[in-house]
């Protein structure tokens, strides 16, 4: 409980304030924001399974089983099979893996390179400014797929190549977003006093300036973590991601969706499925953590 010791009059009064626990701010969130909520319980099992990969699936991924191509769901594959007679829901959900991996690996490097950038620019400000935004300008001209493809088309394809090209598109957006946060904050009262009594501008990026603009990071952080799936599967469907014999959710949109769909239509069917449910779930949370997060959008 907290107290408050704020009392009119001589007497005064004693006010007891329940405080809210973690758990309270949990059921605020799942009451308030029911989508939200929903997105996230569906990222965190997604998660899990991607992470106990070796433990959920029920098949191993990369076992070719010839006496079983092709095989329609059943209580044995739920999936089906592909070509090589590999059980789907077992490559899947390594696939998960795969996603996952790439996903926050990608976005991290994004958060760093292009809020160190932005940071620079908005305080800074001047040639600094004009030299930074105009390196973003030219990296934002291009579609984000098209710079991918480049990137990983020079140097191949490897989870790492995808990892960075997938990196180099996204740090220019949230460059703008940090930047313009540094910008709405570096003339507040409290910046001035900070520069008064003799702060290095490196104290004041890291106490002043970078607490109050983490807001906007982790929103569009959220938001772009299904965009870098989205694009790690678009990489993959037009062969420069992940190579074989990975699985991967857009290489088996592929390769052995689109060749054998008419014959055997789960083989794109259900990772599409997983890919939309993913992607949804990303944007979903990232729109309730914005709301949530934002003064000016809260109810």
């Amino acid at each position: 409980m907290e107290r408050d010791d704020r009392s009119p009059g001589v007497a005064g009064y004693l006010i007891l304030r329940p405080r809210i626990t973690p758990w309270g701010y949990l059921v605020r969130f799942a009451v308030k924001k029911t989508l939200g909520f929903a997105a996230a319980m569906a990222l965190l099992a997604i998660l899990l399974v991607a992470i106990f990969a070796n433990v959920a699936a029920p098949q191993d991924p990369y076992k070719a089983n010839y006496r079983n191509t092709l095989n329609a769901p059943s209580p044995r594959f739920l999936m089906g099979t592909d070509h090589l007679g590999r059980d789907v829901l077992s490559r899947i959900i390594y696939g998960a893996r795969i996603s996952m991996i790439v996903g926050f690996s990608a976005v991290g490097a994004a958060l760093i390179a292009g809020s160190v950038w932005g940071l620079a620019s908005g305080y800074f400000g001047g040639k600094v400014d004009l030299i930074i935004q105009r390196i973003m300008d030219s990296i934002l001209a291009l579609p984000l797929l098209i710079a991918a493809m480049v990137i990983v088309a020079i140097f191949g394809g490897s989870l790492f190549n995808v990892v960075i090209a997938i990196a180099f598109g996204m740090q220019a957006r949230i460059n703008r977003v940090v930047r313009a946060a540094v910008i709405s904050i570096r003339e507040n009262a409290y910046m001035e006093a900070a520069k008064a009594i003799g702060a290095r501008d490196l104290r004041i990026l890291q106490r002043y300036v970078l607490p109050n603009i983490m807001a906007p990071i982790i929103v569009i952080a959220s938001v772009d973590l299904g965009a870098a799936i989205l694009q790690e599967a678009s990489l993959s469907f037009l062969g420069l991601g992940i190579p074989p014999p990975e699985p991967s959710w857009g290489g088996m949109l592929s390769s052995e969706g689109r060749q054998y769909f008419e014959r055997a239509p789960w083989l794109a069917i259900f990772p599409g499925i997983v890919l939309s449910i993913t992607v949804l779930a990303f944007n979903l949370f990232g729109d309730s953590i914005r709301d949530v997060l934002d003064p000016r959008l809260r109810t």
